[in-house]
């Protein structure tokens, strides 16, 4: 454990977060029409409580889409992308001594899955253009994602072993390695993995945002699948078992609260989509919430409101998002107090 860095939880204060735009040669082509007004909707509620930047392949075109977001508080950037996903390839800020550093982590298309050259150069094309002011840029020449990581801001980590030790992303480390090099680099004392649970559709290998969240040091929000007769049933039933054994760092038992099991969504090919509740963002005083068009919405509102009573929980429609395989979390990539700056 590195005693000098702290990997801050989500929850904590946030200069602002990150949105990398669609665009006609992403893999969203074929469903622009559906995505970019989801892409706005979460735009124009970042904006409504912290900075927001975009990085987009055409700020000429994206600029008049986002014309009902606070213009103070974003900023374009133009710089080519792969792809869409923040979440696993922004960097990943850590505070050493109680100032703000961003790791730039290797990502390589979750696994060699997807071209990723350009998406892997974005956080130090960022840090080039003076976007994240102060904070040191570190490269630790690691693969690894924002989405496979929860923390407590207290020094624990929760993750799972499909993902972190799939043998497309660092297959010269074993996993005690790797839980080395999480505590070198991130600070944290102790790695809580998971073995079991995934979704269908799922291009992560079991990213932990998809399954069970750190809601504050004591609470994990997680997926629970309460029909017998769906595929998941099973492995989620095995998750639910191993987060009952996780203990805190005191030795207590966590506070576990299930989240809805959403209907089944579909693509048109017929293929199951990874709709899940627990894809949330925590903001400064506000919580975003991926929504299907499922009976089971309203349910996640309310179990999401009462996880967070302080927090207003603004529900999106995220179904479109879901069409390539991710959601709301997925999109996104919070960046601590002192990280962007604008001016």
């Amino acid at each position: 454990m590195n005693h000098s860095v702290r990997f801050p939880a989500e929850w904590e204060p946030q200069s602002g977060v990150q949105l990398t735009f669609p665009h006609k040669n992403s893999d969203w082509a074929a469903d622009l029409a559906q995505v970019i007004p989801c892409f706005v909707r979460i735009a124009e509620a970042i904006s409504q409580h912290e900075s927001l930047l975009v990085v987009c392949d055409k700020v000429a075109e994206v600029a008049p889409l986002l014309a009902h977001c606070d213009p103070a508080r974003v900023r374009l950037v133009e710089l080519p992308s792969n792809d869409t996903w923040a979440r696993d390839h922004s960097g990943i800020t850590v505070l050493e001594e109680g100032k703000p550093v961003v790791l730039d982590f290797m990502f390589n298309g979750w696994g060699l899955k997807f071209a990723a050259d350009a998406d892997n150069l974005l956080t130090g094309r960022l840090h080039a253009h003076g976007l994240f002011g102060e904070a040191t840029l570190r490269r630790p020449g690691l693969v690894l994602e924002g989405g496979s990581l929860e923390s407590d801001g207290q020094g624990t980590l929760l993750t799972t072993t499909e993902c972190l030790l799939s043998p497309n992303r660092n297959p010269h480390l074993s996993q005690q390695e790797i839980e080395q090099e999480l505590k070198h680099w991130l600070g944290v004392s102790r790695v809580l993995w998971l073995e079991h649970g995934s979704l269908e559709g799922d291009d992560t290998d079991a990213h932990i945002d998809t399954l069970a969240r750190f809601c504050d040091p004591t609470t994990i929000a997680y997926v629970r699948c309460d029909q017998p007769d769906d595929p998941h049933y099973e492995s989620f039933r095995r998750m639910e078992d191993e987060l009952q054994a996780f203990r805190t760092a005191d030795g207590k038992p966590y506070r576990l609260v299930p989240l809805p099991w959403p209907d089944a969504v579909y693509d048109k090919a017929g293929q199951r989509l990874p709709a899940t509740y627990a894809n949330f963002l925590i903001l400064n005083e506000a919580v975003l919430l991926p929504l299907y068009n499922v009976p089971q919405d309203a349910e996640a509102l309310r179990i999401t409101q009462e996880i967070f009573p302080d927090h207003e929980v603004v529900g999106i429609d995220c179904s479109p998002l879901v069409l390539q395989h991710g959601s709301l979390h997925c999109v996104t990539m919070q960046y601590p107090t002192g990280v962007l700056n604008f001016k």
